[in-house]
């Protein structure tokens, strides 16, 4: 019976499951930034090891702010190993026109998806485990998602999916907020749901959780072994669905 659940944040929320990196590069050819999705991969690798390395990200950001910082990170990768030759306004112009896109793009995606989490957050506690930046709060509050009872997140913790230790300390949270003991709420009748099999659906079983994989347009790098999920779905709103 499950008791409580567990969401990941970005690519299962903001998202419905297509990785960001899809969603970014839907936004560079609405913008026409004319270089390849190979190109754009690599800049966009390096955007998120920049952003794990420095602080560039502040609590007060709030999405459309994150998504500027990241973007403009990208395209000065891809100006600055001339993959992408252009003035820096036509640069700046370009990377407004991808933020807005993507901004958009939640937004849309909200629309499903916050109907869905008020829905679950009427009969179960909810705690959230996300990898991000120090500024979830702020996103949460920017979008009216504010359902949670707890957030786990990785920059405040210091621990990163896979680790199902971050995992742990959301299961924790959710004992601490109901006042349940582990034998009154057994990490078995906790849900996790998230868009990656190998960052949230595996160490969430590792830790004895079940779990639901909301299935889309990930990586690409991820092996596979569908036996693992409790419930796979492909898009949120048929969340309550295996969930009841």
């Amino acid at each position: 019976m499950i008791q409580a659940i567990i969401f990941d944040y970005g690519g299962t929320i903001d998202t419905n499951s297509l990785h960001w990196s899809e969603v970014l590069w839907e936004g560079y050819q609405y913008a026409q930034v004319p270089v390849s999705k190979e190109e754009f991969r690599t800049s966009y690798v390096f955007a998120e090891r920049a952003l794990a390395r420095h602080p560039y990200i502040k609590p007060e950001h709030n999405m459309l702010d994150l998504l500027r910082i990241k973007i403009d990170l990208e395209t000065g990768d891809l100006t600055s190993r001339n993959v992408w030759q252009c003035a820096e306004d036509e640069r700046t112009k370009k990377n407004e026109e991808i933020a807005q896109y993507c901004y958009q793009y939640v937004l849309n995606v909200l629309k499903v998806a916050r109907p869905v989490i008020a829905q679950l957050a009427e009969t179960y506690p909810l705690v959230l485990v996300s990898n991000f930046y120090g500024n979830i709060e702020t996103i949460l509050a920017d979008f009216k998602l504010e359902y949670f009872k707890h957030i786990v997140e990785s920059a405040v913790v210091g621990i990163r999916k896979p680790d199902p230790q971050i995992f742990q300390l959301g299961v924790e949270a959710l004992r601490k907020v109901t006042g349940k003991s582990e034998s009154e709420l057994p990490s078995s009748d906790i849900l996790v749901v998230g868009d990656s099999f190998s960052k949230d659906i595996v160490p969430a079983t590792k830790i004895g959780c079940k779990t639901v994989w909301i299935k889309g347009i990930g990586w690409g790098n991820e092996e596979i072994d569908e036996s693992i999920p409790t419930h796979i779905i492909n898009n949120i709103k048929d969340l309550p669905s295996v969930v009841d």
